[in-house]
């Protein structure tokens, strides 16, 4: 396969340098565009001898071949990695000063960024508006994680490991119904909103064609190597939704956070149902948004942590390294679904759980009408959860919300039970 592997100018470009080797060792053709600042981490004769291809920052060589145009057109994938807060930047804006900035204009591929840069730079809020921007044109991303970055710091902003971007290159190539063109993630189309026959119960079909997008499990957020904060989710809820909607007839895509194989059997041999592993809330949303761009329905079932550790050790934390108990300092993660409420596209249905603790199902409600209204949903599924019920338990009771806080639907029974009912009622207002 022809791959190009963009190269901006951050400390973490000398990762790169072991991922240009893998890709070449695997057999692909790589050709490796950095930047001028690229550069100055990791010289040309490097990406040359790695790549056995020149190397140039510029639009003026091989003007004969159209290089600037060349690249682009040819190219089966495109890899940026690292990819600064500026590339998200100039990405956005559409810049093309430079091979890179040109070589992105002109390619149809496949586009998976790998960002690079201080917490502080990935959390303002430039640059995630720029990147909701280039997730809702197809562009998909991979990290960063939470870790040691350059100086004191540490948080999330460390571009993922050489090894995890390869898994996800060899994946997409793989699969050619990759992520973004499983759910038309490169279409910038507004999508018409969906005729759906009117819907009997547990009726199969009733989503007949439909991209789906299903979130299920729970996030971990890390504390060290060892540890983790983390909620008591199985995710049986969500691959129940996401099975009954393959039976449908949806195509559905599950991001799976931390779910057991024995869970996820029930969809892992399920043509229709690809599945997506997530970690953190940061992989998942990630995920979500990338998944989204072309989907006609979102179901967010995962339990997500509301927040994360500031400062993850790299090293397990040991009690004879301290005077008494550690202090954790936690930051609030983004909230995912109000993200993509804020990013959908026309026609796009979203629906929400809220998992809650509550004296009475009076209480129950009014919490779910609460939250409602602060997500923005189109439909809010409310279950009540406690030591004895809803996670880990293969029995749920929703109580369906739609837009205007009314209850649509109140089931009791084992989760494939209340998935379908689920579907009942998003079958129902896409009708």
């Amino acid at each position: 396969m022809n791959i190009v592997l963009g190269v901006t100018g951050g400390i973490a470009a000398y990762k790169s340098v072991a991922l240009a080797r893998l890709l070449v060792e695997a057999g692909h053709d790589v050709q490796v565009v950095p930047t001028d600042d690229a550069l100055r981490f990791v010289g040309k004769p490097t990406w040359e001898a790695i790549s056995r291809h020149p190397v140039t920052t510029s639009v003026h060589e091989d003007v004969p071949e159209v290089r600037h145009v060349a690249l682009g057109q040819r190219a089966d994938l495109i890899v940026i990695a690292p990819a600064t807060a500026n590339t998200l930047a100039r990405m956005t804006a559409g810049l093309a000063d430079d091979l890179l900035g040109t070589t992105l204009l002109a390619t149809r591929a496949p586009v998976l960024v790998a960002p690079a840069m201080h917490t502080e730079m990935w959390q303002h809020a430039a640059t995630q508006d720029n990147v909701a921007i280039l997730r809702r044109r197809g562009v998909q991303f991979i990290g960063p994680e939470s870790g040691r970055l350059t100086g004191n710091d540490s948080g999330p902003g460390r571009m993922s490991e050489p090894e995890q971007i390869f898994a996800r290159v060899a994946e997409m190539l793989a699969e050619p119904d990759s992520l973004a063109q499983d759910l038309d993630a490169q279409d910038p189309a507004p999508l018409a909103a969906p005729t759906v026959a009117a819907p009997t119960a547990h009726s199969t079909g009733s989503l007949s064609g439909l991209r789906i997008l299903v979130s299920a499990g729970g996030t971990r957020e890390p504390i060290d190597p060892v540890r983790y904060i983390g909620n008591r989710s199985s995710g049986r809820q969500g691959v129940a939704v996401a099975a009954a909607a393959a039976e449908r007839g949806a195509k559905v895509v599950l991001l799976a956070a931390n779910i057991e194989e024995s869970v996820l059997a029930a969809v892992l041999d399920n043509p229709a149902v690809r599945v997506i592993p997530v970690g953190t809330a940061a992989e998942l949303e990630s995920a979500a948004q990338a998944g989204s761009a072309g989907a006609e329905v979102v179901i967010m079932a995962a339990a997500v942590s509301d927040y994360r550790v500031a400062g993850v050790s790299e090293e397990k934390i040991r009690k004879e390294d301290s005077d008494g108990p550690p202090t954790l300092t936690l930051v609030e993660n983004s909230d995912i679904l109000v993200g993509l409420v804020r990013d959908r596209r026309p026609g796009q249905l979203l629906v929400g759980f809220a998992a809650e603790t509550a004296a009475d199902e009076v209480e129950l409600i009014e919490r779910g009408r609460r939250k409602l209204v602060r997500k923005g949903v189109d439909l809010l599924a409310v279950n009540s959860v406690g030591w004895n019920e809803g996670f880990e338990s293969r029995e749920n009771t929703l109580h369906i919300l739609d837009g205007s806080g009314a209850v649509v639907e109140r089931v009791s029974g084992t989760k494939q039970e209340t998935a379908d009912a689920l579907l009942d009622a998003v079958a129902a207002a896409l009708e």
